[in-house]
């Protein structure tokens, strides 16, 4: 078969839909009609998504608060959090350019969900022709809802460790049952943990062993043909145009990388000052049983990728990782938030047309390298 594509979830939302949200979030517009602007932007994201060649669609998140929120809250701007969570000022990651992002903090238990990722799922897949793929959110970011130097009356932090899986691996059963071929955990904070950032409370702790061991937990309740369909995603960030842990080398995150016992890996890689190293190393420490989908698109950046060059990069990964496991991918979601439109990219609706524009030059580079590889 031809090297396969995939995206990792996210797409830039349409203005009509940033400005939906900020009105629900004040109080100016009705949940239906917020319903309504999510329906269009979804159908929208499906129907382009088709149309450039991805042979796995999903809706671009356009229903979610965040990747990393979605259980939690029913906005980014903190409308419907769910019960036992309070936001206080406490934040997992910290921008290069200043910028952080937030997560609630437990005070008390059980555990559970507010949304699943099924739940956005099915209101879509109405609008696919092609088989659908979702995104979902790592039980390793969603153990940083509990206090690292502290404890939550009567809801020992065991306690909360056993519901979060429960909670992640029902997760990713309903995006299964609801209809999903593919489900790609996004694990951001992986690379993140290995920084040592003095103004980050989450940083320079070792956390890399525990993320990886609990993210293990939750795919060993699946079986090794369930686990084929379940990826994850490693990348430094991708929020404002910035990122959160660039300076984080591979070589120091792989090892542990590949102990995560899934069948693919999308990875970061475009944007890499020195992509080849980033494909030696996942010659080396991928396994024979996981396909590496590489970064050949760039999406924090407004330049357009070649379908050519796309091809190139393919073909360059080839010599350090076996065709049969190798796959073409973007370095991260588009971004989806209206705090990310930069004026070089024109505003969201031409940042979300260029993003099509780039995974059509995705779809038919893949399509490019696969001749040359003879695949």
């Amino acid at each position: 078969m031809p090297i396969p594509v995939e995206n990792v979830g996210s797409l830039p939302r349409p203005l009509a839909l940033q400005k939906m949200l900020a009105a629900y979030d004040n109080g100016e517009s009705t949940y239906e009609q917020l319903v309504g602007a999510q329906d269009e932007a979804c159908k929208d994201s499906i129907t382009r998504m088709e149309a450039v060649g991805q042979t796995c669609v999903t809706d671009g998140e356009q229903r979610v608060s965040s990747f990393a929120t979605y259980p939690l809250v029913d906005t980014l701007g903190g409308s419907g959090l769910a019960e036992n969570l309070a936001f206080d000022g406490q934040y997992f990651a910290i921008f290069e350019d200043g910028h952080h992002r937030q997560l609630p903090r437990l005070t008390g238990g059980p555990f559970k969900y507010k949304n699943y990722a099924a739940d956005f799922l099915k209101l879509s897949k109405p609008f696919s022709k092609l088989p659908l793929k979702q995104a979902v959110i790592a039980p390793s970011m969603l153990y940083l809802l509990y206090p690292l130097d502290g404890s939550v009356e009567g809801y020992p932090r065991e306690q909360f460790l056993n519901h979060l899986v429960n909670e992640c691996e029902k997760d990713i059963r309903k995006c299964f049952e609801a209809g999903a071929v593919r489900v790609s955990i996004d694990f951001t904070e992986g690379r993140l943990a290995l920084k040592n950032d003095p103004s980050n409370p989450w940083t320079g702790r070792g956390l890399l062993d525990t993320f990886v061991d609990l993210n293990n937990r939750v795919l060993g309740r699946f079986s090794s043909e369930e686990r084929k369909n379940i990826g994850i995603h490693t990348c430094p960030g991708g929020d404002c145009d910035s990122v959160h842990s660039m300076d984080v080398d591979y070589t120091d995150l792989f090892p542990s990388l590949f102990k995560i016992n899934a069948g693919y890996f999308l990875v970061q890689c475009a944007s890499e000052p020195d992509k080849e190293k980033v494909y030696k190393l996942c010659g080396k420490y991928s396994r024979d049983d996981q396909v590496v989908f590489v970064g050949v698109i760039n999406p924090l950046h407004p330049d357009l990728e070649t379908a050519e060059e796309v091809c190139e990069a393919l073909v360059a990964a080839a010599k350090h990782i076996p065709k049969h496991r190798l796959g073409a991918t973007d370095d991260c979601g588009f971004s989806p938030f209206s705090t990310d439109v930069k004026p070089k990219h024109g505003g969201p609706d031409i940042a979300r047309d260029l993003a099509f524009k780039k995974m059509r030059a995705r779809c038919d580079g893949a399509k490019m390298a696969s001749t040359k590889l003879g695949i």
